[in-house]
């Protein structure tokens, strides 16, 4: 075939190369999706402070939200906006009692925006009213808790857990970037428990400080690269000892637990 029969058919192949590489940009970018709900911690009594996480998303990097509490009816519907009400932090109020609360969370960045919306709160009660007593030491209700309204015989668990890079390289891993999550009471997530983390054996990576889990019951820890890493030429895993507890508690006594745990690493 001569070259210059051939020249049509380059030419369709690069306009069919560039239409593909121009999708596959396109595909890259794109508006917030939730991949989970916001998550309100707090007590529903009047005068309490409420606290809500943005919940989880996708999308094109960065991400800005923004925050809308609602108050709906007794069963968590027939919501509107409060108004004011739009920080991650929402005092109760006394036109709130006899209702349940929500928090609407919007997410913003360079290619839309989205929207997220909360489980409902407990009926708020009225300021001053018992708090219902604790059963085998965990508060009366449901949804995420304070750590400090942990007590024996509950205790802490450790039920999740990431890492980032996966799989951790031996060669070009110069730190990671760990997540954990801590709940209790049947897996309500815990707000404010301290969470401790090293790789052993020790010296691969830095420690982190003792950080508090926030209000979803997650923690971010980023540990950097110490010279005892990788421990072998031909190591598997990172082994992490992650430990939880309350603030004021012995370390190894109270509510705490440890796990250890195992990222996958390669060359």
């Amino acid at each position: 075939m001569k070259i210059k029969s051939l020249l049509p058919l380059l030419a369709a192949g690069l306009v069919t190369v560039l239409a593909v590489a121009g999708l596959s940009t396109a595909a890259s970018k794109a508006a917030p999706t939730p991949t989970r709900e916001p998550i309100i911690s707090g007590t529903a009594q009047e005068g309490q402070t409420l606290t809500g996480s943005t919940g989880t998303w996708n999308g094109t990097t960065p991400i800005t939200y923004h925050y809308q509490w609602l108050r709906c009816n007794s069963s968590g519907g027939g919501c509107s906006n409060i108004g004011g009400a739009t920080s991650a932090d929402y005092q109760l109020k006394n036109a709130d009692v006899g209702h349940t609360v929500r928090l609407r969370v919007t997410a913003k960045n360079s290619d839309g925006s989205g929207t997220s919306t909360s489980n409902p709160t407990d009926v708020v009660k009225p300021k001053g009213t018992p708090a219902p007593p604790a059963v085998n030491g965990c508060p009366a209700g449901s949804g995420p808790i304070n750590v400090t309204q942990v007590s024996l015989p509950a205790r802490l668990v450790i039920d999740g857990e990431t890492a980032a890079p996966t799989p951790i390289s031996r060669s070009s891993t110069n730190s990671v970037t760990m997540r954990f999550h801590v709940s209790a009471c049947n897996g309500r997530p815990v707000a404010g428990a301290l969470v401790y983390a090293t790789a052993v054996p020790f010296n691969q990576f830095s420690i982190a400080p003792e950080t508090p889990t926030g209000a979803d019951g997650w923690v971010t820890m980023t540990e950097n690269r110490q010279s005892g890493f990788p421990a072998s030429s031909k190591q598997q895993l990172l082994a992490v000892f992650v430990r939880a507890r309350k603030s004021g508690e012995s370390l190894i006594g109270g509510i705490s637990t440890r796990l250890l745990v195992s990222f996958p690493v390669t060359r």
